[in-house]
């Protein structure tokens, strides 16, 4: 024990001796860029390690697999998958294990960027086994908040404050997400427009350099091709120009549909209290859906790439439907029904207990809803239109409708396909599915169960600031507490022992019945002859503003803009805790600003 304890001491010794040598040979902005560097590092091999443990547990799981079973295993493999993840992160993480890119998001906005330690490993375990045994959904938020969660431990470590902490996360985000896309501008612009980091001159080189060194980790291990090989055989015409607009719009009404069934899901699961009924409905519920549509297994990646190349077999291979291959009406239904459907599939992987992410989903319903768009319109004889460009333009529609980034719509899909000739029509498409799911939805999946608890971090840095404040922590309890029954005389002594102005006047129940304001009684503290006679119940009024320690600083702040008053009475349950003043608001207010203001 002794020897532990003085392990731990020139453990502790050897890091501050480090932090004291850093503070003096390194400027702030020198580390945080030699920082950011590892940072991308560590995300870069967070995203090959959780590829790689993927490809092997699939690997392994076709190994086991009979080819005589045909589609009948689908409808096993994929609860076998969460069945397994539920019971390691039951008894062996031990700790709730959330959604990648939402759990970042609450990490920000609720825990000043701190990330549970278990990150560092629990997503990689989890999402390989849901994803490798088929699970319908994707590696990139679980990649992303494995990065993100060696990003909070290194800012831990060298003691970061918020402002660096944060940026640390975004690093870690833009890393990740250039790593498995081999996309490092785009990840840049993601960690700008979904996680919601300010783009200054000071975060922008850490995120450039944590990005590009992702990507390098990328190539050395997973070579440089490209995710989805896209190859520009017809370019962009003005003459397809209402064609991209009305898929922008078709795309805009697929990702209203995306959030409000995933949401609908998300509620339905929580209804149901016990794990083993959501297993089970989930696990059942998935199997029945990929035995009769075997595309929607597992992420995807495949699927996708068939679908850019103009290969439609991934919708009757191992299908029920596999003898209606030559029928055009067939491709057009099950393209309908594999779209309609993906984002259920997922949502049941989910509600199950698997772990994974929603950005492969929504890629997989981008390039089916371009390619079906494309086909009716080739179909009904309106234009020649290239299936192709319209299945690629797709994903960016779906990634600006179901994330709300639109710029990461399009830089991604430029990115990772090589298919900047269509850059024109990725804009349009891109805004106008933006601008229709903007009408129907406010928030995206990855920000409405936060933006519903008023837990959501935004580009606007006052209410981001007002956000981070906690009300518990601005009450002031240094007022002199008198007793209904109590006399001027009683207040006079008060007012000369205490520096208020204001006094509260609480039962002996501890709830508060009235406050005393010394402007109302200034005339009376004089006549002596009044001290016995005026009872303190004669002269309290009851406030009509009162805050409750659970609201949240912007309802402070509006009681505070509606009442006019400089003090405001904290209650709970009726029962007084003391005060919160306007002057003290604003000072933290000033304190925080100045602590975020160069994130």
């Amino acid at each position: 024990m002794l020897l532990l304890r003085s392990e731990m001491n020139n453990r502790i010794h050897i890091i501050a001796r480090f932090h004291r040598w850093r503070i003096r040979n390194m400027s702030e902005r020198g580390f945080i860029t030699a920082l950011s560097i590892f940072v991308g590092i560590l995300s870069g091999l967070a995203a090959v390690v959780l590829k790689n443990t993927v490809w092997l547990t699939q690997r392994l799981v076709h190994s086991l697999v009979s080819n005589e079973m045909n589609n009948y295993i689908y409808f096993a493999l994929p609860l076998v998958g969460i069945i397994l993840t539920v019971l390691i992160v039951k008894y062996v993480i031990r700790s709730k294990v959330r959604h990648g890119i939402p759990n970042v998001l609450h990490s920000i906005s609720q825990r000043k960027g701190r990330v549970s330690n278990h990150n560092l490993f629990s997503s990689v375990i989890t999402s390989s086994l849901t994803v490798g045994f088929g699970g319908s959904v994707g590696l990139e938020g679980p990649t992303v908040a494995t990065g993100t969660a060696w990003g909070s431990w290194l800012a831990k470590f060298f003691r970061l404050d918020y402002k660096n902490t944060i940026l640390m996360l975004a690093c870690a985000c833009a890393g990740a997400m250039a790593a498995i896309f081999k996309a490092p501008i785009a990840a840049i612009v993601f960690a700008v427009e979904v996680i919601m980091i300010d783009l200054t001159v000071f975060s922008l080189v850490p995120l450039l350099l944590s990005s590009a060194t992702a990507v390098v980790i990328s190539y050395l291990f997973l070579g440089q091709d490209v995710l989805y090989p896209f190859e520009v055989k017809q370019a962009f015409a003005l003459a397809d120009l209402p064609f991209y607009i009305l898929l922008g719009i078709v795309a805009g009404f697929i990702s209203v549909y995306f959030t409000k069934m995933y949401m609908f899901f998300v509620e339905l699961f929580e209804k149901l209290k016990n794990k083993r009924t959501r297993l089970l409905v989930g696990g059942v519920g998935l199997g029945i859906l990929i035995f009769f549509f075997p595309s929607l297994y597992g992420e995807g990646y495949e699927s996708i790439n068939a679908g850019l190349a103009g290969d439609l077999e991934y919708l009757f291979n191992n299908s029920l439907f596999f003898d209606l291959r030559e029928e055009y009406w067939a491709v057009l239904i099950l393209l309908a029904s594999v779209i309609l459907l993906k984002i259920v599939a997922t949502s049941l992987t989910f509600g199950a207990g698997g772990i994974g992410g929603i950005f492969a989903p929504t890629l997989f319903m981008g390039v089916n809803t371009g390619m079906l768009f494309a086909q009716v319109v080739n179909m009904l004889g309106l234009r020649q239109i290239s299936t192709h460009n319209f299945a690629l333009i797709g994903m960016a529609g779906l990634i600006a409708g179901v994330l709300h980034a639109p710029l990461t719509g399009i830089f991604l899909i430029a990115d990772i396909s090589g298919g900047y000739k269509l850059f024109v029509p990725l804009m349009i498409t891109a805004t106008f599915a933006y601008i229709i799911v903007r009408t129907f939805t406010t928030n995206s999946v990855y920000h409405i169960q936060l933006a519903r608890r008023k837990e959501l971090m935004t580009h606007d840095k006052d209410a981001n600031v007002l956000q981070m404040l906690e009300v518990r922590k601005l009450i002031e309890s240094d007022f002199e507490i008198l007793s209904p029954e109590a006399t001027l005389r009683d207040l006079t002594q008060a007012i000369s022992t205490n520096h208020r102005n204001l006094f509260p006047v609480v039962d002996a129940d501890g709830i508060l019945v009235g406050m005393v304001k010394m402007d109302d009684v200034r005339s009376m503290i004089f006549d002596h002859n009044l001290y016995d006679k005026i009872k303190i119940n004669e002269l309290m009024y009851m406030p009509k503003y009162s805050i409750d320690p659970n609201d949240s600083m912007e309802i402070v702040a509006n009681k505070f803009e509606s009442s006019g008053r400089y003090n405001l009475a904290v209650l709970e349950n009726g029962k007084y805790i003391g005060f919160i003043s306007r002057a003290r608001v604003f000072t933290k207010y000033r304190k925080q600003i100045i602590d975020v203001s160069h994130v």
